[in-house]
């Protein structure tokens, strides 16, 4: 029995502390509220909330009257670096903020030298919060993506606060307070304030780092294209998985007693995204093998198009006619594909055409000839030949063959164009085009008959 009460003591006791803390929190941000509530009816305390009062609706005329005048001036910097430009657009967008942050410091220096530090307290708090927030605007404008700037420029708002105000520990014993603990770890909501700033950063940091490393793997051309996507994946994954693993063991989380449990994820992932982990080692194995790269031109199936990116699922192939098919990676790896430009960029095309009998076959060749160099893709480093491939019913058959270096500008136009140069040239060599002829002779002199039926 008494082995039992003193598990319930043990079991009720942590939960007894934190709403001990918690009380404690609330007992001392009290006795401070009710303190700077008896505070602010001193006199020299109204007289600073006054002047902070004041000096807000002296910042918001100085915006109202200088404001347009600072619009003219800037309108007129049209030589000036778009950089330069939108620090200044910047700047313009807060000047009311700038205003009453100047005025306030300049009053509260001006008070210091007058009288005494302490009529001047709560001013100096007020242009430091003033300041810190203005500063935490202007440094978040570096953040491009608005959902992240707002987030990052709220949560610092709250820290500035909470630190200028001194209130930290108390936040944190109230934050802490909030959780439970599942065997040696604790869960709180400081807990998760901290892995989300410092999973934020570690991850910001990760990124820029990706970045500027991607630019210059980009931009060195001993790389091939196929091995730059392949490094920049690598280095993304390489450098993400870093930040989280570091940021995990930043906040106290022990990973290995998650092993089993991620053990058991990552089965039951296997059987459920075959397909998707299918797809990404496909894509490892097309960019370790370099069967096809960004800018090759490939055909499959029906798909004719040149690949405009390789991602870690799909191959994103764009048309002549603008459409941009995303092909799975596994398509490419089991299926039959056609890289016009794997090795080179030669393309050779074969066009069909017949003429009549009573025309010189040699002539017709070298007509031929001549009318694909004409043509301004045809290349002439490797010559066009044409050869007979055959006695038709009513035309000699003949094959064209001509290459081209460019098959990302389309091969059914160049076809076009070399048709349109044969028939220009069998026009003015007066070659013709055979077509196939009926003729239908109606006999005079017997009834026509119809045909006798057979019975059995």
């Amino acid at each position: 029995m008494a082995e039992h009460t003193e598990a319930l003591d043990l079991a009720v006791e942590p939960r007894d502390l934190e709403v001990d803390q918690i009380i404690d929190v609330g007992q001392s941000l009290l006795v401070r509220a009710e303190a700077l509530f008896d505070s602010l009816f001193r006199p020299w305390n109204l007289y600073q909330i006054a002047i902070a009062v004041g000096l807000f609706a002296v910042a918001h005329v100085l915006r109202a009257v200088l404001g347009p005048h600072i619009r003219t001036w800037m309108a007129n910097r049209e030589n000036w670096p778009k950089w330069r430009i939108r620090i200044l657009v910047v700047i313009h967008q807060r000047l009311r903020p700038i205003f009453y942050v100047a005025l306030l410091w300049l009053t509260v220096f001006a008070l210091r030298e007058w009288t005494w530090p302490s009529r001047s307290y709560l001013l100096s708090i007020v242009a430091t919060l003033a300041f810190a927030w203005l500063f935490i605007v202007f440094v978040t404008r570096l953040i491009k993506s608005p959902f992240l700037r707002k987030f990052v420029r709220y949560g610092a708002w709250i820290y500035a606060t909470l630190e200028i105000l001194d209130l930290v520990g108390e936040a944190e014993t109230l934050l802490d307070s909030a959780g439970f603990s599942v065997g040696s770890v604790r869960f709180s909501l400081l807990l998760l304030v901290q892995a989300i700033v410092i999973l934020s950063v570690l991850i910001a940091v990760a990124r820029l780092l990706t970045t500027s490393t991607s630019n210059k793997i980009r931009q060195n051309e001993d790389i091939s294209p196929s091995m730059q996507v392949l490094i920049v994946k690598m280095l993304q994954i390489g450098f993400y998985g870093i930040a989280f693993y570091a940021g995990v063991k930043a906040i106290g989380i022990d990973l290995t007693g998650l092993a089993v449990l991620s053990g058991a994820i990552g089965v039951g992932l296997g059987f459920g995204l075959q397909k998707v982990v299918s797809n990404l080692v496909s894509g490892v194995i097309i960019l370790l093998d370099k069967s096809v790269k960004p800018g090759d031109v490939i055909s499959l199936g029906t798909t004719f198009g040149w690949i405009n990116s390789l991602g870690a699922r799909y191959v994103s192939v764009v048309t002549r006619d603008g459409k941009e098919y995303l092909i799975p990676n596994e398509d490419l790896i089991t299926g039959q594909v056609v890289n016009w430009s794997h090795s080179n960029d030669f393309v050779r095309l074969d066009i069909y055409f017949g003429t009549a009998y009573h025309d010189n076959p040699r002539e017709v060749r070298r007509i031929a000839i001549e009318a694909a160099k004409s043509v301004d893709r045809v290349l002439t480093t490797r010559p066009a030949v044409c050869h007979i491939v055959g006695f038709g019913d009513s035309s000699v058959d003949y094959i064209l063959r001509f290459w081209i270096s460019d098959p990302t500008g389309g091969l059914t136009n160049i076809r076009g164009n070399v048709y349109l140069a044969l028939w220009d040239a069998f026009e003015e060599n007066g070659i013709s085009i055979p077509f196939p002829q009926r003729e239908v002779k109606v006999l005079e002199g017997g009834p026509i008959k119809p045909p006798s039926v057979a019975l059995d």
